[in-house]
């Protein structure tokens, strides 16, 4: 196996943890908090996805399907389209109310991209140095890495905060 091929199984397991984590949610339960300053599990979907979209679309070159196929738009947000969740207070963590269909077609559109974009690479590309300002400098395959990997802690979040609501609402 390639190291395209390992990024592709690793992005490729994104989705499904996040998917799991709000199907058949209703955005009540999306928006539940374990504590007052928690993040919820619609925020955890939707910064997951966002962080896909805009570190992927830097590392390659694309624009983001969040402005380019309108889901900023879609989602009607109280943030500047290129907010991605980073940094943002638990006020802000709380406008994020949407509907699990929205999250996962956001998520799959990202998914696709992602996707796409992983298969115009070869094992070559991935030694390209996307960032010099660390020692040693960032390349492409490792920024890629360190993508997929702060999503998957995002998408675990989703899916214990999720098991824990519903283990309290026993």
């Amino acid at each position: 196996m390639n190291g395209v091929a390992v990024l592709k199984d690793l992005f490729g397991r994104i989705g499904p943890t996040v998917t799991h984590a709000v199907d058949g949610l209703d955005e009540d339960a999306l928006t539940a908090r374990i504590d007052p300053e928690a993040n919820t599990i619609a925020w955890l979907a939707w910064h997951a996805a966002r962080g896909q979209d805009v570190q992927v679309a830097d590392a390659v070159g694309r624009e983001q399907v969040w402005t380019s196929q309108g889901w900023a738009e879609k989602f009607d947000l109280p943030f500047d389209d290129d907010a991605m969740g980073y940094g943002q207070s638990p006020e802000e963590v709380g406008q994020v109310r949407v509907s699990a269909e929205l999250l996962k077609g956001y998520l799959d559109a990202v998914q696709d991209e992602s996707t796409d974009a992983l298969s115009s690479l070869s094992d070559a590309d991935l030694d390209r140095v996307v960032d010099e300002d660390w020692d040693p400098p960032v390349t492409l395959g490792v920024r890629l890495v360190s993508v997929a990997g702060d999503c998957l802690q995002h998408a675990g979040q989703a899916a214990y905060a999720r098991g824990v609501l519903e283990r309290s609402a026993r």
